[in-house]
């Protein structure tokens, strides 16, 4: 609501640019097409939901579209290629991430951070909270995935935690807030690479100023008071 009614209240003007990859020549859509797009929407999610496999979902997708024939098979190559290209970016920038996230693990500079973090809260829990959820931020912002942070954020902020006299319901949350901060945050994060490739259709959107600081802003704000007061509450 801050974000709607406040910060970004002004209108913005866009230029009228063709999206990027798409020809000019207008498809036409009929009712029996949409149908099919929401079936075949509906069937990814109930498969992926009961089998938990992606591949398995998406193909159940696709073929729900060929059979109801709303993807002719002639243009298959094209619509697949063209998501391959858009992909490609957020493929690239994740793996970059990877590789980071591997020089700093095998550096021994996280545990050196939380060393020293360490040595600056002593007891003090207000403080222990705060810098451990500043040093998830960090790192997970850093490596770009929480999924691949929180492994190693665990083992750091266990030990931390119950030297600072944390619960282990407390230990949870300040994790779980850590790694979730710097995944909405990080520019190499497919939380925020993944809204980027749909707005940026047109190139009008940029992903730092248009992804990225809006999400810090008004997601890891309030996110990160919540996960303190949860920390010292729990």
């Amino acid at each position: 609501m801050v974000a709607l009614l406040i910060t970004y209240r002004k209108k913005r003007q866009y230029e009228s640019k063709p999206v990027l990859g798409v020809s000019d020549t207008k498809q036409q859509y009929t009712v029996w097409s949409v149908y099919a797009a929401g079936a075949a929407i509906i069937i990814t999610l109930i498969i992926q939901s009961v089998f938990e496999s992606m591949i398995i979902a998406a193909l159940s997708g696709l073929i729900v579209l060929f059979a109801s024939r709303s993807l002719k098979w002639k243009e298959a190559d094209g619509v697949v290629t063209e998501g391959m290209k858009m992909m490609a970016f957020i493929g690239f920038v994740m793996l970059t991430a990877s590789g980071f996230a591997a020089v700093i693990r095998e550096t021994g500079h996280v545990d050196l951070l939380v060393n020293q973090a360490t040595t600056i809260i002593g007891d003090n829990r207000a403080a222990a909270a705060f810098l451990m959820l500043i040093i998830g931020l960090f790192i997970t912002m850093g490596i770009g995935s929480s999924f691949a942070t929180i492994p190693i954020i665990a083992t750091l902020f266990v030990p931390l935690g119950v030297a600072a006299g944390f619960s282990p319901l407390a230990i949870i949350a300040l994790i779980g807030t850590a790694g979730a901060l710097g995944d909405a945050g990080a520019p190499a994060s497919d939380s925020t690479l993944g809204p980027t490739a749909g707005l940026n259709a047109d190139g009008q959107h940029n992903h730092i100023w248009d992804t990225c600081v809006p999400t810090f802003l008004h997601f890891n704000i309030p996110l990160f008071i919540f996960g303190w007061l949860a920390a010292m509450v729990l």
